[in-house]
């Protein structure tokens, strides 16, 4: 029986295959053929057509995702230390996270030396700087439909908290919303799954016309990007998780390490957070830590600790800012980093989603979307290391407010049997 061709096969494939196209594309003289049929034709149509059914998502999604991962926080009023703790650690290593890819842009500069803003159709308009009181009375609608009409990003995902804090704190009298709501994020998923089914098609022609317009130049930039995203996540996870157990806890990373590795096979393969679950928490479970701190911040985690993603946000904003030729301010740079904390709450544990919020994340500093293509070719292998990143991330928060809680089994964490781990691999 022959096996199914993955998504990631035929991604590749399509954008070999857009590879090939393009270079022919460039070298062909203008006129009917290359400019009419191809270029602003054929190519236009499977790559702009994908670009416009993601952005489509982006809205419904933000709005359902985060509404349900808030509502999901059991009852919001009584969640205590340990609640309190672990959204505290998720959200400060995410803004952590981006600030360390973002400053590591800077620092290569992948995107530097391919100009691409001949492309951008619209020239995209960044907002002005704003004083930071300016800046969180922005963050709150006046009229939260308008908002989304309009697509204003930070005030979408600042309605969706309140709306789903508001939920949780009702109970069981908001039972019939909350149900909607997640019935509602299912579809949004489903379409998720929907529109990146065509994903192969849509990095074709975008890969087509990139190559077709800058030749191999798209090469180093893009190799570039991929230095940074992997350098940014090899910090955060050495530097700052490391550190964060060493400080919080005095204990040795080895152990964890040991037994982090068979959760990772299962993350790198899957670039699943959800899919990794249960041996996440298996492998918690028998490195000494309690039920009682497992069982919440596992799958807490797997809701709103996104590092890894919001690594690859923050160096795409940067990349797609230098390939278009714009300058990012300050100001510009801050709701970067707020947008996609914010936004992590809700980013579903499927594959997939972080190119929809990436687009989030550009269109709320008006960056064109189109940029998402390029790196599109090379994001299942990124989507891969980050998602490992993300469970490493909700395993060493784990520890520490396990630690923090004396609800802590230091022998058996130091103890070598993780048969159980094995029994749940095999």
């Amino acid at each position: 029986m022959k096996s199914k061709m993955g998504l990631t096969t035929k991604i590749f494939i399509g954008m070999g295959l857009g590879l090939l196209l393009g270079l022919i594309i460039r070298v062909l003289p203008a006129g009917f053929i290359k400019d009419t049929l191809f270029l602003n034709g054929i190519i236009k149509v499977l790559g702009t057509g994908f670009i416009s059914a993601i952005k489509m998502l982006v809205v419904p999604l933000v709005f359902a995702s985060i509404t349900c991962g808030v509502a999901s926080l059991a009852n919001i009023k009584s969640l205590g230390r340990i609640g309190g703790k672990t959204i505290v650690f998720y959200l400060f290593t995410t803004a952590v996270a981006i600030s360390i890819a973002i400053g590591l842009g800077f620092i290569i500069n992948p995107g530097v030396g391919l100009d691409m803003s001949s492309l951008v159709i619209q020239e995209p308009t960044i907002g002005e700087s704003q004083s930071i009181a300016d800046l969180i009375i922005s963050i709150i609608p006046t009229n939260p439909v308008k908002a989304m009409v309009d697509g204003d990003m930070l005030q979408i995902i600042s309605f969706s908290i309140l709306f789903g804090a508001t939920i949780s704190i009702l109970g069981e009298k908001a039972k019939h919303v909350k149900n909607f709501m997640l019935s509602l994020n299912e579809v949004c998923l489903k379409m998720v799954n929907i529109v990146m089914a065509i994903a192969p098609i849509g990095v074709f022609g975008l890969i087509a016309n990139t190559f077709a317009t800058t030749g191999f130049e798209a090469f180093g930039s893009l190799i570039k990007y991929m230095i940074v995203v992997l350098l940014a996540l090899a910090v955060h996870a050495v530097v700052v998780y490391s550190g964060l157990l060493k400080g919080f806890t005095g204990l040795s990373i080895a152990p964890f390490i040991k037994r982090f590795a068979k959760v990772a096979a299962v993350t790198f393969s899957t670039a699943s957070s959800g899919a990794a679950l249960p041996i996440t928490k298996k492998a918690m479970d028998d490195s000494g830590v309690s039920n009682k701190v497992s069982s919440f911040t596992i799958p807490l985690g797997a809701t709103i600790n996104m590092d890894g993603t919001a690594i690859m946000q923050g160096a795409a904003t940067v990349f797609i800012a230098q390939i278009y030729a714009i300058e990012l301010g300050i100001g510009q740079i801050m709701v970067v980093i707020v947008t996609a904390t914010l936004a992590s709450i809700g980013t579903a544990a499927v594959p997939g989603v972080g190119l929809v919020m990436l687009s989030m994340v550009l269109r709320t500093v008006g960056l064109p979307v189109e940029g998402i293509g390029l790196i599109m070719g090379v994001d299942r292998i990124l989507d891969m290391c980050r998602t490992t990143i993300n469970v490493f991330g909700d395993c060493i928060c784990t520890l520490i407010v396990s630690k923090s809680e004396n609800e802590f089994d230091e022998e058996k964490y130091y103890s070598s049997d993780d048969t159980l781990i094995d029994e749940v691999t095999a």
